[in-house]
């Protein structure tokens, strides 16, 4: 499996847990697991390239349960799940990236998870440009998270270092690049 396979996959691995698990027959428990035969089953992949995947994956997006038995996606769901995360102190300041043309909405309304159950915030700068570039032109937003947490807005932390918050209200806000 060359590099370029291990990115189709992920994508594809993403896309099952994160949005679709339905498009392979499958159901995430209500905490986002699901069995790691039923979706090799569903793939057609083998235990090695799954775990290929999720070793090689640069920003950690799946985690494998303390058995080995079972595997989610770490953050960034569409559909329903409860993934358990508790609520913790942020670091008094995280990162967004995002699209330029995104910047006037963001400026007016604030960033808004969309189509997923949370905001993700970076703990640094590089890894918001670099999420911020996938989209377009990059803006990097600094988030005065210090500032959110004492206005009583709960951050948790994902298995793979993202934060994740309901909202963040444009006062708390910076562009910085």
């Amino acid at each position: 499996m060359d590099s370029r396979d291990v990115v189709r996959r992920s994508k594809r691995l993403s896309h099952v847990l994160r949005h679709a698990p339905s498009s392979v027959g499958l159901t995430l428990d209500a905490a986002g697991w699901v069995d790691v035969g039923d979706l090799l089953a569903a793939l057609g992949w083998t235990r090695a390239e799954l775990e290929r995947v999720v070793v090689t994956n640069d920003k950690r997006r799946f985690a494998l349960d303390g058995t080995g038995t079972r595997i989610r996606a770490s953050q960034g769901h569409s559909v329903a799940v409860d993934l358990g995360y508790v609520p913790e102190p942020p670091p008094p300041v995280l990162f967004h990236g995002t699209a330029e043309r995104n910047l006037p909405a963001i400026e007016a309304e604030g960033l808004r998870p969309g189509r997923r159950h949370a905001v993700h915030l970076s703990p640094d700068e590089v890894t918001a440009r670099r999420v911020g570039a996938r989209h377009g032109r990059a803006v990097v937003l600094q988030v005065d998270a210090a500032g959110m947490a004492a206005s009583g807005i709960v951050s948790t932390r994902s298995a793979n270092g993202v934060w994740l918050v309901d909202a963040v209200p444009p006062a708390f806000l910076t562009v910085v690049g």
